[in-house]
């Protein structure tokens, strides 16, 4: 009998500028031809994180992200078959480490495609609320998480920083004011580099400090 019990994953990355979902253009019904988070049901006898892992190799070809775990959703109206559980997972990855390895297309989905947040289309189920949810839980833990900082490359710079913020909070920062909260903060590390292959003047790059950030808020 098959199992009532589903697994979906909130990707997410941040690339020319925007804060962008991997979602899947889904191949059976319901919802044939609608766009959906990647996601299928777990197996009788599969743990939680098993199933993760798993849905995520057949569905978009990635291996060893970090997951973390979202919310359970199990409305009655949420699934036209009736009511099917799904434990949402969320993760951020930096768009340089995956692009060239998202799936083509599986059994379950013709195609994988990263969207901006900001121009979503009509989604099957209820996953639009499910992304409302994370997009709302990254603003709120903006400044006293690493989020910012798992969406840029190891060394950045402040402009970049910057775009991120703004893409999470959803509005413009002063730049001003922004670079010198940050620069108060204590955790970025200034690097004697600049920007390569760029056709404008090269910005500083800068690093994280996780150690820092972690004792400023005794994470230790």
């Amino acid at each position: 009998m098959q199992t009532h019990f589903t697994i979906d994953c909130v990707i997410l990355t941040f690339d020319e500028g925007q804060l962008k979902i991997l979602l899947a253009e889904r191949n059976e019904y319901p919802y044939k031809d609608w766009w959906a988070l990647p996601g299928y049901f777990v197996n009788k006898y599969e743990e939680m994180e098993d199933a993760v892992a798993r849905i995520l190799l057949e569905m978009t070809g990635l291996k060893d992200i970090y997951m973390d775990q979202l919310a359970a959703f199990a409305g009655v109206k949420r699934h036209p078959e009736g009511r099917i559980l799904t434990v949402a997972y969320m993760a951020l990855v930096q768009m340089d480490e995956v692009k060239n390895k998202i799936s083509s297309g599986t059994a379950y989905m013709r195609q994988l495609k990263w969207f901006p947040v900001t121009e979503l289309p009509d989604l099957a189920f209820d996953h639009k609320e499910i992304i409302e949810l994370s997009l709302d839980r990254l603003k709120k833990s903006v400044n006293y998480s690493t989020t910012p900082y798992e969406l840029l490359p190891a060394k950045f710079t402040l402009t970049q920083l910057q775009q991120v913020y703004e893409a999470l909070l959803n509005k413009q920062l002063d730049k001003r004011n922004f670079r010198k909260k940050i620069n108060n903060l204590g955790y970025l590390k200034e690097l004697n580099e600049f920007q390569k292959g760029v056709s404008y003047r090269a910005a500083k790059l800068y690093s994280f400090d996780k150690k820092k950030f972690q004792k400023t808020f005794g994470q230790e």
